[in-house]
């Protein structure tokens, strides 16, 4: 972090001197690192150095500013269970603790180079730790994995597998799985648990934390040496391997922390999302650590909207990010008893969010929801930020990180309002925050390049004022009678019915249009005893009013709740899998 406290986007860092001051109306605040949209975009500029560590040169760098006391109090790291326990890390304890993780990793599990761990746990402690030790002794070979912890056998056999990971790490829930299929990996060496208690075969990481010196030397790292391998999932096909580097992710992800999430070393940080997925990289490790923020974190076995809201009001939370399907749960609870006193930035990401639901928020938090747009293979593509005008449904402007354009079949870049693939330039300068391959597939990665673009797989189009907007995973679109459909604008006008309470669109199978539309329902409880039938009438007909008549739902299921993942995210390839495997 030496290199990045010289650059200009960095100035800020030294604290306290140069943060602004808070305005009374937090809720008004203007953006605390930049001044408006377009200064950001034009003075925005990466430094890469030859070497970059993200423990060594921005963790343990902020543990010197700490111990020099030119950091606010804040933890660097606040844990809270859901049974009451509280734990907190100030930077150099975080250091000193995975150091002793680190130690373990090179010498009880004796990894070398080119080796794999794999990381399956819920949000507990001991995720944290384990992605930093990872940092420390990647060239030995420690390249982190993640898993959400909802992995069946099956899924968790292909990840060891597929990756040829000589570690895992997981708990009591899932051990007996990783036992169950342990024989049919012959590159699995390693095995540790996160439990009070032991288990035959396996090393346990609590007794071995205890009895392990923090004595570690950070090994000295490029920049464009692999740091971690995410597995992202499609519509068809096997789960992909995108490779990210000590920059893509460690650098690349200072557009996050500092212009879309806005933190400063003053900042409570809250990521509801699953440590399984690259966006727990984005929000709980390296944006808000990049930024000297506290990382908040919660275990909470399951997404509970008033655990959410309690704890929202309980702790001093000030930048909360949630899932647009986390934000629809939690309006629909009386939020009037609640009071967020310190909550001064909200965000969302993972699937567009209505503007319905937006509006609610604001009405009984008087703040605004920025959106933000990203995959696991880049960092912010677009988003909301401070200081400009936020058009409800947007995912905003592009970020600084890349040049965004919109494109037809062959590469060429469309005007304002025309409809295409979103796509990233890449030549003749790849920017800083995009994954380098898909590992082991390289027709898979030289399929997302056309022309001088990376081609991200959505379609969407820019307004005239430079918004851009979501319109559908490619493989989401839904082609019926020779209408393309995304199923956004149709859930958009479903919570717009005051019986709606959450909504899932996907594509059905049907022997004359090919696929139609079908949409699985929520109702609110009020309304769980009326006559479906006509309540499905009803609906048909709000949707062909508030849209166009071809978007409106021909099949409606409805269904006590949709399936979702751990941070509230719905799984509609779930729901469209099932869908056509009835054919």
């Amino acid at each position: 972090m030496a290199i990045l406290l010289r650059t200009k986007r960095f100035q800020y860092l030294a604290i306290p001197g140069s943060v602004r001051a808070l305005y009374k109306d937090y809720r008004t605040m203007a953006p605390q690192n930049f001044s408006d949209y377009e200064s950001m975009k034009q003075d925005f500029k990466l430094e890469i150095p030859e070497y970059f560590n993200f423990a060594k040169d921005v963790l343990d760098q902020w543990t010197k500013i700490e111990k020099a006391g030119k950091k606010p109090s804040n933890p660097a790291f606040w844990w809270v269970h859901q049974n009451g326990e509280e734990l907190k890390w100030s930077f150099e304890e975080l250091g000193s603790l995975s150091k002793k993780f680190a130690n373990i990793l090179t010498e009880a599990c004796a990894l070398q180079r080119g080796d794999r761990v794999i990381v399956i746990l819920p949000s507990i402690p001991e995720w944290w730790l384990a992605n930093v030790a990872c940092l420390r002794t990647a060239p030995l070979g420690t390249v982190l994995i993640t898993g959400t912890t909802q992995l069946t056998q099956k899924d968790i056999l292909y990840r060891l597998q597929s990756s040829k990971a000589k570690c895992i790490i997981t708990n009591d829930a899932l051990a007996p799985a990783v036992d169950a299929i342990a024989p049919k990996c012959e590159n699995l060496r390693s095995k540790l648990i996160v439990s009070q208690n032991p288990r035959e075969g396996w090393g346990n990481l609590k007794e071995m934390m205890k009895h392990t010196s923090d004595n570690h030397t950070c090994v000295k790292t490029k920049h464009n040496e692999t740091m971690a391998i995410y597995f992202t999932s499609g519509t068809s096909g096997s789960p992909k391997m995108t490779e990210h580097t000590h920059s893509s992710f460690g650098i690349g992800l200072s557009v996050n922390g500092r212009f879309w999430l806005d933190l400063t070393p003053s900042d409570v940080m809250w990521n509801t999302s699953d440590t399984g997925w690259a966006k727990s990289a984005w929000s709980s490790v390296f944006s808000p650590w990049i930024q000297g923020a506290c990382v908040f974190a919660c275990y909470f076995p399951r997404f509970e909207p008033t655990s959410i809201l309690q704890t929202l009001s309980k702790f001093p939370i000030t930048v909360f990010c949630s899932a647009p399907t986390a934000y629809r749960m939690l309006i629909q609870n009386d939020m009037t008893s609640y009071k967020f006193k310190s909550l001064k930035h909200c965000v969302s990401a993972g699937e567009p969010i209505n503007p319905e639901v937006t509006e609610l928020w604001r009405n009984r938090t008087g703040l605004d929801i920025y959106e933000g747009y990203g995959q696991t293979e880049t960092v912010l593509i677009c988003g909301n930020f401070k200081g400009m005008k936020i058009k409800p449904g947007s995912m905003g402007k592009p970020s600084p990180a890349f040049d965004v354009k919109i494109l037809d079949a062959n590469g060429n870049v469309l005007p304002p309002g025309q409809e295409g693939d979103i796509g990233i330039q890449v030549l003749p300068n790849r920017p800083v925050g995009l994954f380098t391959q898909y590992v082991d597939n390289p027709a898979r990665t030289a399929s997302t390049l056309r022309g001088n673009f990376y081609i991200t797989g959505d379609r969407g189009y820019m307004d005239e004022d430079g918004y851009f907007w979501f319109i559908a995973r490619s493989d989401d679109i839904i082609l019926s009678s020779g209408y393309r459909i995304g199923p956004f604008e149709v859930e958009s006008a479903l919570i717009e019915h005051p019986v709606v309470a959450e909504s899932a669109v996907v594509s059905s199978p049907d022997p004359i249009r090919g696929e139609v539309v079908k949409a699985f329902i929520v109702l609110k409880p009020d309304y769980k005893s009326c006559d479906q039938e006509q309540l499905k009438k009803e609906i048909q007909e709000h949707v062909k009013k508030v849209t166009a008549p071809y978007k409106y739902p021909r099949k409606v299921e409805f269904i006590q709740e949709l399936p979702k993942t751990v941070s509230g995210k719905i799984k509609r390839n779930e729901l469209r899998k099932k869908e056509w495997e009835k054919i």
